[in-house]
């Protein structure tokens, strides 16, 4: 009762307060101007990310946690947020931007929130020196895999939504309350940000917002897979799969066709569902439907069996190709697995 209290409340803040930086935002220019690589057609409002950020607050605050690592999240969640803003408003260089990522994931790695060790078939492998590094790898992965995402109205918000509440139902199955608490607020925030962040957009996450739904994600799943084996070490990976295909599949392309990695294109997963014919709400709702697709996979990895796992794992990464190949996310046009089934299911029936 006290969880539905808690996603109450910051849904509600959230919902009170987007009106308000709507109208601020465009009093003081705090808007998204339309340009190429864009579907919206007019200034958005980008200051997404604060109201989620207060919301989160004041919901942690009334939760009273007895943990201290509710404030690496704060702490964290602030300058991640002032990073985005910043460039939102000016652009910032890819440079300075990972400085800053840099800078808002060493809070909660100064509090001892790290991946320090995985337990591969039974055996502790202890990562000593490179314990700091593995850690920020990982949770700048994870805020830029949001933040790549975030590119048709209300799809991020979405997504995060879909993947705390997944990384919630099994933290509910540890017993680690506190990272569900965490995630069920924001929950809450991320909900009542979407009532006027859904198609047709009234406001954007801008990258404040996107950055800071990726920096809490990565926190919330260490903390939420501490200790970690060899197949929870996937859980996080397997919940966040639509972010991280998306942002793999940029990478290869980009390396590929030999430009910087960190330079923009218009070939996102988003992107290619627009280009396929789909309006801008069924590409949105379709890869909710993805996402869901892999975050209860994890779900159900995370119950199975050490056999049932492999099956579930191998299933995951046969659906990954078939999705990567119907949308042509690689950009190679090459589709062997699709025209393997195609010729298999053609023998069958001719």
């Amino acid at each position: 009762m006290y969880t539905l209290f808690l996603l109450t409340v910051s849904f509600l803040i959230s919902l009170i307060l987007i009106p308000v930086f709507i109208w601020g935002s465009r009093k003081f220019g705090f808007v998204d101007y339309p340009n190429f690589r864009k579907v919206h057609a007019k200034p958005i409002p980008y200051l997404g990310g604060v109201v989620i950020l207060i919301s989160l607050v004041i919901g942690i605050m009334i939760s009273r946690p007895i943990e201290a690592e509710y404030k690496p999240i704060i702490i964290g969640g602030i300058i991640i947020v002032i990073v985005g803003i910043i460039d939102d408003k000016y652009d910032l260089r890819p440079s300075l931007k990972l400085i800053g990522q840099i800078l808002a994931s060493s809070v909660p790695i100064y509090y001892g929130i790290v991946i320090d060790y995985i337990t591969p078939f039974g055996v502790s492998i202890d990562f000593g020196v490179m314990t700091i590094p593995i850690t920020l790898i990982w949770m700048i992965a994870i805020i830029n895999a949001m933040n790549i995402i975030d590119g048709l109205d209300g799809l991020a918000t979405g997504v995060a939504v879909i993947a705390l509440s997944s990384i919630s139902f099994i933290t509910i199955i540890q017993g680690n309350l506190f990272v569900m608490m965490i995630c069920v607020i924001l929950i809450g925030s991320c909900l009542g940000f979407l009532v006027y962040n859904f198609y047709p957009a009234k406001i954007f996450l801008g990258d404040n917002g996107a950055m800071l739904l990726g920096f809490v994600l990565s926190v919330v799943s260490l903390m939420g897979f501490k200790n970690i084996t060899l197949i929870s070490l996937f859980f996080p990976i397997i919940i966040l799969a639509v972010p991280f295909i998306d942002m793999v599949f940029a990478a290869l392309r980009r390396y590929r066709s030999k430009v910087s990695l960190v330079k923009a294109d218009r070939s996102h997963i988003h992107h290619r569902l627009r280009n396929l014919g789909y309006t801008h709400m069924e590409s949105v709702i379709l890869i909710y439907f993805i996402a869901m697709l892999y975050a209860g996979g994890s779900i159900i990895l995370y119950l199975s069996t050490i056999p049932g796992a492999v099956i579930i794992t191998l299933l995951l990464i046969f659906t990954t190709i078939i999705i990567v190949e119907a949308i042509d996310l690689a950009g190679s046009n090459k589709k062997p697995v699709l025209n393997f089934a195609r010729r298999f299911v053609h023998k069958i029936f001719s």
